[in-house]
């Protein structure tokens, strides 16, 4: 039988503390029931006694039957020189209902003396006070050990007279905490081997990523016995975050062989990691290992080659096993794999030693020599690809267009104009259109003048509009390129436009996009 990781996901409390991540109450009450879908084993949802949300929110958990996970509530240690059985924090956390209570004590006595002001013996009475009291009110009280392994280095007897303080007032767990996260794997493992000769309680880790090292020393404290690890999701928390769970957890399943979340589950990880980044309003991290976008991303066409005949050639893991897959990038680095691997994934028919092939890669690569870059604006280099092999169907032709910025008011916005004159099935359309810039009113004019014959274009937005300067020592007449990402609800795509004015440039990648929009509509009819 193998063994068992405990995880404990802190993402509600010590996630929050990180810089502009911030949960409602309902986005709480939702990361936790997809936390607990996901085979997460604590969640520690807040700390009731430091603000009325998280105790609303341990309230309407109440009536909330989990699968899976148990609920921890976080608290600090009856205040120094107090009664515990009065003390506010130990009855918000009754009150909260929660199964798990997590204390936080001091385990530096620098801390002890200089944050807590009070004696290092006191310390010791309120974590052996507070543990006491709550032991036989709860299902599970957990001893977060706050700066351990700092505390240990400075002064390793208290630092251990900490812990046997918690041991024997009942503690199931005492997890030891990297707090300022600058302990490195082999400081951190010698320090655990000195621990386990004095306590015979399960030990759990909580460790920072302020060097770098937060997953490394999470999997290196389960290699030396710890049967619980605590973190965040997509390394969520103050500074530079607490250890990823996402990253932690296919390494302790995949790599180390051990139980953690169910394994069938780890096909959900990038899905919850998404859902969790977007109630956080933060942008995924595209090179976050396992699920992130270009986690299993190829871009050298010898190495596209090598991934098509063997993908452990270039891949550590099956991308699906974590739910993600694998892309081919389109560049100047590419060769013919990624062209016929494209081609594939576009539906069009390509064969590897044809003239076809070595004309669109030679296009390609001349086109990304002018500055143009498709990583970014695939649906450009399927359009691209069609121009190269002929099948190309224009659903407009472009005869003119005018552009007009003008600031009327020196204390209001300049106005944008723009004019479009376009041929469509045949019909010539001369159309106006105004917009907050002048990208913005050519969008609306062009659309204004195709909606009527594509009425389809209704539902398409543009969604993020990026400026690359490409040779910044011209200064303003340098180069542009322009990626447009659009979308209609169903798909989103992204295009490109290269010019040295910003307004052809940005007109050219409109343009792929409309086009993108009326061919995918024309193949797939509502």
């Amino acid at each position: 039988m193998r063994r068992l990781i405990k995880i404990y996901d802190t993402t509600l409390r010590d996630g929050t503390q990180g810089e502009g991540v911030s949960f409602s109450m309902e986005d709480k009450v939702r990361l936790t029931s997809r936390l607990d879908a996901l085979g997460i084993h604590y969640i520690e949802g807040g700390w009731p006694g430091s603000n009325p949300k998280d105790l609303r929110f341990f309230r309407r958990m109440q009536d909330t039957s989990l699968k899976h996970a148990k609920l921890a509530a976080f608290s600090m240690t009856r205040r120094a020189g107090g009664p515990v059985e009065s003390d506010a924090n130990m009855q918000a956390l009754l009150d909260a209902g929660a199964p798990v209570a997590t204390i936080v004590g001091k385990s530096w006595d620098f801390h002890v003396t200089h944050a807590l002001d009070t004696t290092l013996d006191e310390n010791l009475a309120m974590i052996a006070d507070t543990i006491a009291f709550l032991r036989p009110r709860m299902e599970e009280v957990m001893f977060d050990a706050e700066h351990f392994f700092d505390g240990f280095r400075a002064n390793r007897d208290y630092a251990l007279r900490t812990l046997r303080a918690a041991e024997a007032a009942g503690a199931h767990w005492l997890v030891l905490c990297d707090t300022n996260g600058g302990t490195l794997p082999h400081d951190l493992v010698a320090i655990l081997k000195a621990v386990k000769q004095h306590v015979k309680t399960p030990l759990g880790i909580h460790v920072h990523n302020d060097a770098e090292c937060a997953v490394a020393n999470s999997l290196a404290a389960v290699q030396e016995g710890v049967g619980q690890v605590q973190g965040t999701m997509n390394g969520y928390g103050e500074r530079c975050g607490n250890a990823n769970l996402v990253s932690i957890i296919p390494n302790l399943v995949l790599k180390l062989g051990l139980d953690c979340i169910p394994e069938p589950n780890l096909r959900e990880l990038r899905d919850a990691a998404r859902f969790v980044a977007e109630l956080a309003n933060r942008t995924p991290w595209s090179s976050q290992p396992y699920v992130g976008d270009s986690a299993f991303a190829h871009k050298g066409g010898m190495h596209v080659s090598a991934v098509q005949k063997h993908p452990e050639t270039y891949e550590h893991i099956d991308p699906q096993a974590v739910g993600n897959h694998r892309r081919v990038l389109i560049s100047e680095l590419a060769g013919k794999s990624n062209i016929l691997w494209k081609a594939r994934e576009y539906g069009i028919d390509l064969e590897r030693e044809t003239p076809d092939s070595r004309r669109i890669l030679d296009q390609l690569k001349a086109l990304e020599d002018a500055g143009f870059q498709f990583e970014g604006a695939e649906a450009s280099f399927e359009l691209l690809m069609e121009r190269a092999l002929g099948r190309h169907k224009p659903y407009f032709e472009l005869e003119a267009y005018r552009v007009i910025v003008e600031e009327q008011h020196h204390d209001q916005e300049p106005v944008a104009e723009a004019t479009v004159r376009v041929r469509v099935k045949g019909i010539l359309e001369h159309t106006a259109g105004s917009g907050n810039g002048p990208v913005n009113a050519l969008d609306h004019a062009l659309r204004k003048a195709l909606e009527e014959f594509y009425p389809g274009l209704r539902t398409m937005k543009l969604l993020d509009y990026k400026v690359r300067i490409l040779d910044e020592s011209k200064g303003t007449a340098a180069k542009t390129r322009v990626l447009v990402t659009s979308g209609d609800g169903e798909e989103t795509w992204g295009t490109v436009g290269v010019a040295d004015n910003i307004i052809e440039a940005s007109w050219q990648a409109l343009v792929d996009s409309i086009e993108y929009k009326l061919r995918r509509d024309e193949r797939s009819p509502a």
